[in-house]
């Protein structure tokens, strides 16, 4: 059979995809990139916010009228199965902790087993690979649909990741992206922690890049300085995604996030004492209930203090089976555009004057993609994305010096 396959949201859904396409091929199935030339679709979903979650449902409306078998995978297939059923009645479900699963899936086959999703067949198209440490999370903050939707935590074997990294790099990966619901939660469940897992997988030897993924605060309190050891091999990219959500403890608290401003603030200290470069990238969610002007002042200020190099902004979208859906003191929405056009306006300006101090330095960076206009894209050892005009191979390692800047990204030449 050939299967056309759509993929949205998080590097867990990428990682779900990989998962998918392995096994098809493995049993002889053909992945194309025409839906028209298709037998059957599969669509897996995010859910994480409204307007992702309409998105999911404009697609799926799309592939109604196409009129071929569809299997609805991601999020939505585990907790959104009424939205899903009411546009495609006859539509397969595959939800996200049983990607595995494809295959009985595709025969009808309606009963799951749990098991790890490690060692199983995994299908790269590109050099980066995105590969699950664990599934679901240990926390239930108050605004997240994806907590109710992945599960509870469930860390894989250290053992059964080297093996998936060593796979990716036999077909030819050169970036691996640990990926799960929250990093930082990796190994609480099996008396391990990440920075364990980091120093693990950075013995297996190779010429690639790791990036690390999400991670949430509270638990990076708890390994602080064995995640900062970890951090410490050059294969790891300096890059922290750390998300504070908020600027006011009050708010925090209502999030049910578990740390405070303080703690957030004292994490990067310490990883900057460590790494000076490392490159921060935070989340932030405005308008969340009974945000007041000056609780959302104290976010203005905290991003102004810490200057993070990526903020990414949300407006607060109440999502249904979360505690916050049914919060009282609702923001409302003129407020909550005119507070996020102010924080983004704020985010790009700090982004652009960060990039911009790298002018005139020299770094290796990794070419990772295509970039626009015949150009590629290469990362440094802290994972600033780099612009490049001279052809190059991607999976290439070149020695650039950085030209120019924008806000998103460097621009470098080859020396």
């Amino acid at each position: 059979m050939k299967f056309y396959i759509e993929t949205y949201g998080c590097t867990a859904n990428k990682s779900d995809a990989s998962i998918i396409k392995g096994i098809l091929k493995e049993k002889n199935h053909e992945i194309v990139d025409d839906v028209n030339k298709a037998d059957s679709i599969i669509l897996i979903t995010c859910t994480v916010i409204g307007t992702t979650e309409q998105k999911m449902l404009s697609r799926m409306r799309v592939f109604k009228k196409i009129g071929k078998t569809t299997i609805v995978a991601g999020c939505m297939a585990s907790i959104q199965s009424d939205l899903i059923k009411e546009i495609l009645p006859y539509a397969k479900l595959l939800p996200p902790q049983y990607s595995y699963q494809i295959i009985d899936v595709i025969n009808n086959k309606s009963s799951f087993i749990e098991k790890d999703k490690t060692l199983f067949p995994k299908y790269y198209e590109e050099i980066i690979a995105p590969i699950s440490i664990a599934e679901g999370c240990l926390f239930s903050c108050s605004y997240c649909i994806t907590s109710s939707a992945r599960g509870k935590l469930k860390s894989y074997p250290k053992e059964e990741i080297g093996q998936d990294i060593c796979h990716a790099l036999g077909q030819g990966c050169k970036e691996i992206q640990l990926t799960a619901q929250d990093t930082s939660s990796y190994g609480l469940d099996i008396r391990s922690n990440i920075g364990k897992l980091l120093n693990y997988v950075c013995k297996i030897k190779g010429d690639y890049k790791i990036r690390v993924g999400m991670m949430n605060p509270y638990n990076v309190m708890k390994h602080i300085d064995s995640i900062i050891e970890g951090y410490d091999d050059l294969k790891i990219y300096k890059f922290l995604h750390l998300p504070v959500q908020s600027g006011e403890n009050n708010i925090l608290k209502k999030m049910n996030r578990k740390y405070t401003v303080e703690d957030f603030l004292e994490i990067l200290e310490k990883f900057k004492e460590k790494y000076p470069n490392i490159t921060i990238s935070t989340d932030v969610i405005v308008g969340f209930p009974t945000e007041t002007d000056e609780q959302f002042n104290h976010t203005i200020d905290l991003l102004k203090n810490v200057k993070p190099d990526i903020t990414n902004i949300t407006r607060f979208s109440a999502r249904p089976y979360t505690e916050a859906k049914s919060m009282k003191g609702r923001i409302k929405t003129e407020i909550v555009k005119q507070r996020s056009k102010i924080l983004t306006d704020l985010c790009i300006d700090i982004s652009k004057k960060n990039n911009i101090g790298h002018i005139g330095k020299k770094y290796n960076i990794l070419i990772t993609e295509f970039g626009k206009n015949k150009t590629y894209i290469g990362r440094t050892d802290f994972y600033k994305p780099v612009v490049i005009k001279e052809k190059v191979k991607i999976g290439d390692f070149v020695r650039v010096k950085i030209i120019d800047a924008s806000p998103t990204h460097l621009v470098g030449s080859i020396i």
